[in-house]
């Protein structure tokens, strides 16, 4: 069913307790029970090229079954219990859903972003204690091939890598050229390395191997997306997992869906709320190209792959959206029923752009990989409040939170506060691998503090603020950052903005903004300050520096990458205060205990106190390189 208000979310609760609804308790069985109902339907289509007339292959619900049954058989063969670790370092392929899949029923699956350098892949190797590892075999192109080799070199925990060879997507002649091309791999490593297909094939694929006991444990381990400092790594339980796919099914998704999902396979995003609501309801999921929207040509191609597999579901973010926006919607895209956007807040320019250039609305949704992601979303059949992450899931609960003289405070309705989350996907007590990282992290012992600010309308919709640890402190003075954004992205020219504090000598921080413009817009930085000052509520909160920028930096999943504004900004105002000190900065750097660094290096005659001199009436810390 779908849902219109928030009483029809309490209804759904108010038929049984979460535990009363008899989900399956391990993953495998989760899987089963859709092989039973919708076997000969297709479960997952893949497209290594983007042309909507590319090869492609699908794997039906019994052909994912049988090839999940194998990989779990394979990882247990090679020495992965139940509380063993297989990661995965891998671009979208089928694949990557057959190790997500078989890793979490053999043990604990830990998927990892490719885009990151080989020392953070490696630290995460030693956090979660992997034992396997899958990842590309080298392939034009890519280099997840040569950072995987590094990597391991720095995991001694990791005993097997395992190779998925794309070759086998390739047809014409680039099959034959691929091979002759193909970069070299020193893997100079300790562990063994094989063929991940040529593996898979000798495994059983009608059962499992070994028993399937009906423990709620933990299956999954994600890295968070990293917005300081080393990725923390999230434990993801099966009921979690299996939570996220039941609002899917529930709410959104049934078996006659095709959904198309062109995010990492790395992400909560695609793996539980699309993935697992597919084992759910058993729609049809689609991956174009390795690297999703990053691929080449999917943006060009995009509204004729929706019509090439009659998409119902466009799973999105909000930069994919504004590229979309800037390409003529040249195809039949009347299947598209919804396009569901998250990771970030959608400005209310591009989702009126988008539903006057598709005749689809956009239902913003909000979650987070601590809470194995779902929290909340607009009613795809009833109001969206645009700007909104609308209502709180069945079985979740939301309080807005603030701190009192004898301890948490809950807000009043619009106050804004911390979002905080009890829900079937939060683990209390043991969100984070490191103990040490759970430390402060709950209220009441059940509410996870999520870090995001926000508020409650009376409705019961959900707003998010900004970033707690976002919040520009000026003068002692909380200024935040989303009010300054939502002013730049009312501007036609805007297609992104990211507002920090920069450092300020006197007043700690002074509001700074950076934007990303429409493809083709001109506009000064002058005309910007000035359009957003005349929405800005507050003095305080009129940027000081703009600066357009040809892209901004982002994550993999869209969002806007404030750590490397914060290093830019850093670099300027310390350049800015040192000249003619005979020094400058050579670089800012990430320090687990304090934070953004800036190494200095002399570039003359350095008059080291007056360095120490001028340096010293900023809060930022610095040392030389």
């Amino acid at each position: 069913m779908s849902f219109q208000s928030t009483a029809d979310l309490r209804a759904i609760e108010n038929q049984m307790t979460w535990e009363e609804r008899g989900m399956p308790k391990t993953i495998y069985r989760f899987l089963s029970k859709t092989r039973e109902a919708h076997g000969t339907r297709p479960a997952v289509s893949y497209q290594l090229f983007s042309d909507p007339g590319a090869k492609a292959e699908t794997l039906t619900w019994n052909e994912l079954h049988a090839k999940t049954t194998q990989a779990a058989n394979l990882f247990r063969s090679l020495g992965v219990g139940p509380t063993d670790t297989v990661a995965y370092l891998l671009p979208n392929a089928n694949e990557t859903v057959i190790t997500l899949l078989g890793g979490a029923v053999a043990g604990v699956v830990n998927p990892i972003n490719p885009l990151l350098e080989p020392d953070h892949i490696a630290a995460i190797l030693r956090q979660t204690n992997a034992k396997v590892l899958v990842t590309m075999k080298s392939f034009p192109k890519s280099d997840v091939a040569q950072k995987a080799a590094e990597a391991v070199k720095h995991a001694p925990s990791v005993t097997t890598v395992l190779e998925v060879d794309l070759l086998h997507y390739v047809t014409g002649l680039k099959k034959f050229i691929i091979p002759f091309i193909r970069p070299k791999t020193e893997h100079g490593h300790h562990a063994n390395v094989m063929d991940f297909n040529a593996e898979l094939a000798k495994q059983r694929p009608d059962a499992l191997e070994f028993p399937d006991p009906e423990d709620d444990r933990v299956a999954a381990y994600f890295h968070t997306g990293g917005t300081t400092g080393m990725p923390k790594v999230a434990q993801h339980k099966v009921s979690g997992m299996v939570y996220n796919g039941w609002i899917g099914h529930e709410l959104l998704f049934s078996e006659q869906d095709n959904v198309i999902c062109p995010l990492p396979l790395f992400h909560v995003f695609a793996c539980h709320v699309i993935f697992m609501a597919a084992i759910a309801s058993g729609m049809h999921v689609i991956f174009p190209t390795p690297a999703g929207y990053r691929g080449e040509g999917v943006f060009d191609n995009f509204w004729k792959l929706v019509e090439r597999w009659k998409v119902s579901f466009i799973i999105t973010v909000p930069t994919a959206l504004s590229a979309l926006m800037q390409r003529p919607v040249n195809a039949d895209v009347s299947s598209v029923k919804t396009a569901f956007s998250g990771s970030s807040p959608l400005p209310v320019e591009l989702f009126n752009r988008f539903e006057k250039a598709t005749g689809v609305e956009v239902v913003e949704g909000y979650g987070l990989t601590e809470c194995t992601c779902l929290v909340s979303c607009n009613p795809p059949s009833g109001e969206k409040r645009i700007g909104s992450v609308g209502l709180p899931f069945p079985y979740t609960e939301v309080k807005i939170l603030r701190d009192g003289p004898d301890g948490p405070v809950e807000c009043a309705t619009d106050e804004v506060g911390e979002i905080c989350v009890s829900s079937p996907g939060v683990f209390p007590g043991s969100t984070y691998t490191e103990q040490d990282k759970n430390h402060k992290l709950f209220h009441h012992d059940v509410y996870l503090r999520t870090g995001d600010l926000g508020r409650m309308d009376a409705d019961g919709y959900l707003w998010i603020t900004g970033r707690a640890k976002d919040l520009i402190i000026r003068g002692g003075h909380n200024i935040d950052p989303a009010e300054i954004e939502d002013a730049l992205a009312g501007h036609e020219a805007v297609a992104f903005a990211g507002a920090i504090g920069q450092p300020d000598a006197h007043s700690g921080e002074l509001p700074c903004a950076y934007v990303e413009l429409v493809a083709g817009a001109k506009v000064t930085e002058q005309e910007l300050i000035d359009f957003a000052n005349s929405r800005i509520h507050e003095r305080a909160a009129y940027p000081k520096y703009l600066e357009i920028l040809p892209e901004l930096p982002k994550t993999a999943v869209g969002k806007v990458f404030k750590p490397d504004l914060r290093k830019r900004a850093i670099t300027r105002v310390y350049n800015e205060a040192l000249e003619g000190c005979g020094a400058e900065v050579a670089e800012v750097v990430e320090d687990k205990k304090r934070g953004l660094v800036a190494k200095l290096k002399k570039t003359g005659d350095t008059d080291e106190a007056k360095v120490a001199e001028v340096l010293g009436s900023y809060t930022r810390p610095w040392d030389w390189a």
